[in-house]
């Protein structure tokens, strides 16, 4: 008889992507694939391969707001109710999470109505929504060693990695070509929209302190928010530099594997597509975080020897414009650093969790 799971995530590629790798990979082994999140989902989420997606009211709590707190818990438990609806309509074996507030109210309601849950935390520090809900899990998938938040769990947790979609998946065929002395430098920069807003307003500064000889020979892909994208256009303009610009890309993952170096943020999602793609980066952690957890994921690849780690605060525009001009004078390093990387890459992780959830559905599924 088929499988059925129930898919739960934050409405954010970060959360999303590495749900649709294992939906994929589930369909393939003959699963159905249902998906529970929120509204935000309608931008990531368009091509879910989900028999259905399930709206879930859900909100993140606020510690330091008594009345945002009260309207969050409000709203999280109008959401258990929801979820429980469509778990006892659905019936699935297994309801897999992959962090953020929607996920809690199905993830609770499953164990309420007593199906196995599998969690997936996606960074190298464990993620609150996961934290609150990792006792009650019946799995814990990691895509990297935690580093902390797992106290207490360890015994619940299978390191996976940190499943990628089909488009990482074919963008890593392709192999890291070596800058050569005639070649053009090949740069991506992309971030989040804080990320995006943060490189927006770093790069032209950076990129003009190099000398005209090496910014003549750069083409550079960079994300934009649509309110910087002029400015940041005329600021290329007239260093000279060939730049490609927009909001979103369709196929990052093609941009990634045809740059001989990315610039960009260190979320989950964004590390493990460089690993498995197996580009050299210069990763900048998002500041300020509570949970700090970017930083956590880009120590997994300086350490490799695949990324060069800059913090945000007190990065000064000579920073990234050494470091270019070294690497490009030394494009040795540039290939050291992709081959690092890509020994990082976790390009099974997918059927790896596919095999934990399916682990879980045969040793306590539930009757249909």
């Amino acid at each position: 008889m088929t499988k059925t799971v129930l898919l739960t995530a934050g409405g954010t590629g970060g959360h999303l992507f590495p749900a649709q790798a294992l939906a994929h990979a589930l369909i393939a082994r003959g699963w159905t694939v249902h998906l529970a999140t929120d509204g935000r989902a309608t931008r990531y989420g368009q091509d879910f391969p989900a028999e259905s997606i399930q709206i879930i009211p859900s909100a993140t709590p606020s510690v330091k707001n008594p009345v945002k707190m009260a309207k969050a818990a409000l709203k999280l438990a109008k959401g258990y109710m929801a979820a429980r609806k469509v778990i006892k309509t659905l019936k699935p074996d297994v309801v897999v999470g992959f962090g953020g507030y929607p996920t809690v109210p199905p993830m609770l309601a499953a164990r309420s109505l007593g199906v196995p849950t599998c969690l997936h935390e996606q960074n190298g520090v464990m993620g609150r929504a996961n934290r609150f809900l990792g006792k009650g899990a019946s799995a814990i998938a990691a895509s990297f060693p935690i580093l902390n938040g797992i106290e207490g769990l360890e015994n619940k947790v299978t390191l996976t990695g940190n499943p990628v979609r089909p488009a990482v998946a074919l963008a890593a065929e392709t192999a890291y070509s070596p800058f050569g002395a005639e070649d053009t430098f090949r740069l991506v920069v992309f971030g989040g929209s804080q990320g995006a807003r943060f490189f927006s307003e770093y790069m032209p500064g950076a990129l003009g302190r190099l000398p005209q000889e090496i910014r003549e020979r750069i083409a550079l892909v960079q994300q934009c928010r649509p309110e910087d994208l002029m400015k940041v256009k005329v600021g290329y303009r007239e260093l000279g530099l060939k730049a490609e610009l927009a909001p979103f890309f369709s196929d990052m993952p093609a941009e990634i594997a045809k740059a001989h170096l990315v610039i960009c943020r260190s979320g989950a999602s964004s590390v493990s597509e460089l690993a498995a793609i197996g580009r050299p980066s210069v990763l900048v952690p998002l500041p300020g975080t509570l949970d700090q957890d970017q930083h956590a994921n880009a120590k997994v690849l300086e350490e490799a020897g695949g990324a060069w780690v800059l913090q945000q605060r007190g990065m000064r525009p000579n920073d990234i414009s050494d470091l270019l001009e070294d690497l490009i004078a030394n494009p040795e390093r540039l290939t050291a650093a992709a081959e690092a990387a890509r020994g990082q890459g976790k390009l099974d992780a997918a059927d790896r969790l596919a095999d934990l959830v399916e682990k879980l559905a045969g040793d306590t599924g539930v009757a249909k």
